[in-house]
């Protein structure tokens, strides 16, 4: 009855932790006293979180803009959700919302792609056919996750054949867990991947090896799995110190790391995987294999001109300043999220801090002002690292780490109050970011 009690008092006191951080965050947005008087035309490529966010945002700034928000999809995703769906923590129907529920009055939403950008005539194509003149341009569109990249590879394999794919969508990320249950139960060889592109929050592929491990321990018992993590690179993530925090917690549980392993083909029947490596390709037979594809900015991007010419080449991110998120070439376009050409920042926690920073060059370049607003690369990855436990790991461009709460959260120590952070608060932050609000 103790612990309970306890238990309990810990909740509230981090749900008050939560609630604060929230509100402190809030309190920093720029007075809207005066709105911006303008007749500005505002294309916004894309409805997902960065996205709505800044659309939400304009509409408290500005005053007569004319705003519209083009996305094909009615269904918004919470991402963040999609590795508790695949670990059987969570239904599909905990990612989804409806696209227009988030989106402001006042605006037009196009319930269309965006087909091409021609940046000289300021202009966007959709995909049904219209053309949309802007005096500004926000590119927040996200990525393409390239499964015909990997030979052998469909997503109507996902569930069976012991295959998984969490990024795939709130569908997949259920019959990845259909698979990993399976795996859970039964033993065998796990294999987890992840591209040797860039990738929206590099942490899932930990997340999910780390969980299934966990449960996998929990119900068949230890011994009874065998478990692979096949890294792209010699490290297990892009910041030094944590990548040897996660070396050493794989050392401790039994996970094996496969170092400079992409994979390349996969054989269902057979049960084989096929990587490249240094030395060349290497096969390796799984009873449990999940699939992260390369990742790529949508092709539009790339024919439009807007993407870098001397860096990422075969990705076709978005050039812009890392600082500003302003394309290089053309001042009156950002970009946004996955999409932006920059080191760090394809997580939902970087466009929490790049909105801002946009919101404040776009509202300055129509006041006829220079923006001041910076982004230092934060980004944020809730480790799951247990069922109830995780590290919060914050940092920035230059492998800082960058915790939100010193002191009190410790970045590099398995939590739970940390897992609460990824369990309940961050949806919370999530959605008040969508509003505007955080």
């Amino acid at each position: 009855m103790k612990d309970l009690e306890t238990l309990q008092t810990s909740r509230r006191a981090f749900l008050g932790l939560a609630a604060g951080g929230l509100a402190t965050v809030a309190a920093v947005r720029p007075a809207e006293a005066v709105k911006v008087q303008t007749k500005a035309r505002i294309v916004i490529i894309g409805a997902g979180a960065a996205g709505t966010a800044l659309v939400n945002r304009l509409v408290g700034r500005l005053d007569g803009a004319d705003i519209t928000i083009l996305d094909p999809s009615a269904v918004h995703l919470y991402q963040p959700g999609l590795s508790l769906v695949a670990a059987g923590l969570k239904p599909a129907a905990y990612t989804r919302s409806e696209t227009a529920e988030w989106l402001p009055k006042g605006i037009t939403l196009i319930t269309e792609g965006a087909a091409a950008v021609d940046p000289l005539a300021k202009t966007v194509a959709t995909t049904g056919g219209q053309s949309l003149p802007y005096d500004f341009l926000i590119v927040a569109p996200g990525l393409v996750l390239d499964h015909d990249a990997i030979e052998g590879f469909s997503l109507d394999l996902v569930g069976s054949n012991g295959i998984g794919a969490l990024y795939a969508g709130p569908q997949y990320a259920a019959k990845t867990w259909e698979a990993a249950q399976k795996f859970t139960e039964e033993g065998g060889v796990g294999l987890f991947t992840r591209p040797a592109t860039e990738m929206k929050c590099a942490g899932a592929p930990l997340k999910h090896t780390f969980l299934i491990e966990d449960i996998a321990t929990r119900t068949a018992g230890p011994g009874k799995h065998e478990i692979h993590y096949a890294s792209n690179n010699n490290s297990l993530f892009g910041v030094p110190i944590v990548s040897e925090k996660v070396r050493m917690l794989f050392e401790s549980r039994g996970i094996t790391p496969q170092y400079s392993h992409v994979l390349k083909a996969v054989d269902p029947g057979q049960k084989r995987a096929t990587f490249a490596t240094p030395d060349g390709d290497t096969e390796m037979d799984y009873d449990y294999l999940h699939v992260i594809p390369p990742q790529r900015a949508p092709e539009f991007v790339r024919q439009s001109g807007l993407s870098w010419a001397d860096k990422w080449t075969d990705q076709g991110w978005v050039e812009v300043d890392q600082k500003t998120l302003r394309h290089l070439r053309y001042p009156e376009i950002f970009a946004l999220g996955d999409v932006a050409g920059v080191p760090k920042g394809k997580t939902a926690a970087s466009v929490k801090w790049q909105v801002p920073v946009v919101e404040d060059h776009l509202v300055a370049a129509i006041d006829g002002r220079e923006g001041t607003a910076i982004y230092d690369g934060y980004t944020s990855c809730p480790l799951i690292t247990r069922v109830g436990r995780a590290m919060l790991i914050e940092f920035d461009y230059h492998n800082n780490l960058t915790p939100s709460f010193p002191g009190v959260i410790a970045p590099l120590e398995e939590l739970w109050i940390s897992w609460l952070m990824k369990e309940v608060a961050l949806k919370a932050t999530y959605n008040a970011m969508l509003r505007g609000k955080a």
